[in-house]
């Protein structure tokens, strides 16, 4: 272990140094201002990583969902949810959390396409103005663009198949309008997603070295989504008003044949969702800049309808429904403190409620309701080369309900989350970072939903558990960075009463169902770094006299992780993650980018062992820029090698799940962006609400 580590620090000097070599770019033209910005791939800033999805035509070519699993260092599973370094994710639209998660999670994120994505956030040292009920880290999912003093429109459309005995066809198409005056600014994204995808799903039963067959189904599913997402933004004097409307519809369907011990079933299932989210924000102005006050109005609705039935039988199996509101206020106010270079001071509050309904048959069966009050304090200072955070939230819970048979267990309790942050800067590009943080996750409504909202037969069956209580994590992290690629960092996150997902046996039956284990350590080791090809043909010194973009050159970025979950009386074993992430700038300048995934079989992810190795699978694309930047033209295929499969044992049971999904497809992509005739046009602030940007930190600087 110690040679490793020699041999990745000695790795991390060598691009360290290469990378001091980068320059800014910027032209300049007679008549005319042009300001070009290279977006970087991977961004590495000491409290979140950021990945740009835009520029990327690897990761927005298919769905968000498709993306997020293609990013080094995250693992989304179906049966286990979505965790990034170790840390389990809550994630975030803009700023505001979704309050979904598992399957309805995952089908918000495959109905979306992923080229209406500006850009991913992964926040994993949540402040203290972040809800406290972010957990472990947040993925903020940011549609934000720029607006402009004159109508801009952009076109882009996906689309691709799949060819599993029948070819299936998966396309979206996306619109962005925008444009501002002296009175107002507006912007509007618009468009949808038609998915056909299938999964195939086995459940075994291992016993005295025989497997027996409990559930074999072959699914055949079509998603369709669409969705409108705008912003108006009023100048009020110095001060601004923006009022954001958002609406996303979801219509799928399934086909499922089934067959196991004494079944044989061909059922369909149908599911609408409807997800509404209205904002209103108010920011007052002082002659100050550095100072800021923000006042945010929130009200979020979100209702599902699933239905299944046996094909050509009018009489459903299950027909639950949901009904979720959610309404917010919050402050938030800033400004500079003179005790210290850069020194600031955060304050602000939040008041919050949430209400949840379930319904099976017409009846009723959880009536759900949380509310949530908070305040917090942070103060940010700067000594020579050394930054401070130090903070601290206060969040006061009040969680009451009960089902159609009993009231459910309450959870009333004060807490106080403390934070706090240390960055030793060796120069402006590379740093050393400690980070100490505790929060709670409240159990997701999905996760409390009784009603089984997925698919049953007579040996499968899916419910939640409206008995969950939440679950408190202390979050410890350490990481050296450097350049904004290049890291290496260990983080390690201890919880209690966490909420997993739990598949049992009963009587030849599968239980898939939530609960709370008591106590979980989940370690995790990661490193990261860009390695330039040049270094093979010119060597270490002739690439140091090179001006070294990392975003327009030849390199292969490595990424390996090892992540050891940690469970009393459970005997468990690490795993290896790793990411090879490869660009070649062909002749005409068109990229070459492949992504290779591997994670290594036999480690515990929760109560599962993997028995054979997940999120493996190699995707190639290439994309060429065209008609000054205005088009751009994108071949893809993923999973060329048609091995993205999951096999998992549950622990404690004779079970071996395995599924595959139609991960193999081949497709094109096109992006296009109307010209415009004023030049001197320039760019104004994000229209599209979006909360507490990156570089308020002073991290980093």
């Amino acid at each position: 272990m110690k040679k490793i580590l020699l041999i990745t620090l000695v790795l991390l000097g060598g691009v360290f140094t290469i990378s001091a070599q980068e320059k800014p770019k910027t032209t300049t033209e007679l008549n005319e201002v042009a300001i070009i910005t290279t977006k970087k791939a991977i961004e590495q800033k000491a409290d979140r990583t950021i990945f740009d999805f835009a520029g990327q035509a690897s990761l927005n070519t298919g769905s968000v969902l498709e993306g997020i699993k293609k990013l080094p260092g995250l693992i989304a599973s179906d049966i286990a949810g979505m965790m990034y370094q170790g840390k389990q994710l809550d994630v975030f639209m803009d700023g505001r959390p979704l309050n979904i998660s598992s399957n309805e999670l995952n089908a918000f994120l495959e109905g979306m396409p992923a080229n209406a994505i500006e850009k991913i956030e992964i926040i994993t040292q949540p402040g203290a103005e972040f809800p406290a009920t972010s957990g472990g880290a947040i993925l903020n999912i940011i549609t934000n663009k720029n607006a402009k003093n004159y109508l801009s429109a952009t076109y882009t459309n996906s689309t691709s198949f799949t060819s599993y005995k029948d070819v299936r066809w998966r396309v979206n198409n996306s619109i962005l309008l925008s444009a501002k005056n002296k009175y107002f600014g507006w912007q509007l994204n618009f468009g949808q997603n038609y998915r056909e995808s299938a999964v195939w799903t086995r459940l075994e039963k291992m016993e005295n070295n025989t497997n027996s067959l409990l559930s074999a189904t072959d699914a055949d599913r079509v998603g369709r989504n669409n969705f409108v997402k705008s912003a108006v933004t009023f100048d009020i004097g110095k001060d601004r008003l923006l009022l954001n409307y958002d609406v996303n519809y979801n219509n799928n369907d399934s086909h499922t044949r089934g067959n196991g011990v004494g079944f044989s079933t061909n059922d369909a299932s149908h599911t609408d969702g409807l997800r509404q989210d209205v904002v209103a924000t108010y920011q007052k102005k002082f002659k100050d800049n550095a100072r800021k006050l923000e006042f945010k109005f929130n009200l979020n609705s979100n209702t599902s309808d699933f239905e299944l039935n046996p094909v050509g039988n009018p009489v459903s199996d299950l027909d639950n429904s949901s009904d979720q509101n959610l309404y917010n206020i919050k402050f938030d106010y800033s400004q500079p403190i003179k005790f210290s270079d850069e020194g600031k001071i955060s304050v602000g509050s939040l008041y919050e409620e949430l209400l949840f309904e379930t319904e099976s048959k017409g009846v009723k069966n959880l009536d759900y309701k949380r509310r949530t009050a908070a305040s917090y304090l942070e103060l940010q200072s700067r000594f020579n080369k050394m930054n401070f955070i130090l903070g601290g939230r206060a969040e006061d819970y009040n969680i009451t309900g009960n089902t159609d048979t009993a009231e459910l267990n309450s959870f009333k309790q004060f807490r106080f989350f403390p934070n706090a942050s240390a960055q030793y800067n060796f120069n402006k590009s590379m740093y050393f970072n400690v980070n100490y943080n505790k929060k709670i996750t409240l159990p997701s409504t999905s996760a409390l939903n009784p009603n089984n909202t997925n698919y049953q037969n007579p040996n499968v069956n899916y419910s939640g558990n409206p008995n969950l209580q939440p679950t408190i994590f202390d979050n410890y992290e350490v990481k050296l960075s450097a350049y904004d690629y290049a890291f290496i960092g260990y983080n390690m996150s201890s919880a209690k009463n966490q909420v997993i997902n739990r598949v049992t046996l009963d009587n030849d039956r599968v239980i898939n169902s939530n609960e709370n284990v008591p106590e979980i350590k989940i370690h995790n080791f990661n490193v990261g770094m860009p390695i330039p090809y040049m270094l093979l043909t010119k060597g270490l010194k002739e690439t140091m006299k090179m001006d070294v973009n990392p975003d327009t050159m030849n390199f292969l970025y490595v990424y390996a992780g090892y992540q050891f979950h940690q469970i009393p009386n459970v005997d468990t074993n690490g795993f290896w993650m790793f990411n090879l992430m490869s660009q070649i700038v062909l002749p005409k300048k068109v990229k070459f980018v492949a992504n290779y995934n591997y994670t290594i079989p036999k480690g515990n992810y929760f109560y599962f062992i993997a028995t054979k190795p997940f999120r493996h699978s190699f995707d190639v694309t290439f994309s060429k820029k065209m008609l000054k930047e205005q088009l751009t033209l994108s071949v893809y295929a993923d999973d060329v090698f048609n091995s993205n499969r999951n096999e998992f044992n549950s622990f404690g049971t004779p079970l071996l799940i395995s599924n595959k999904n139609d991960t193999r497809k081949f497709g094109f992509s096109v992006n296009y962006k109307l010209p415009t005739k004023n030049k001197l046009a320039k760019e104004n602030p994000n229209l599209l609400n979006k909360d507490k940007k990156e570089e308020n930190s002073i991290l980093n600087q």
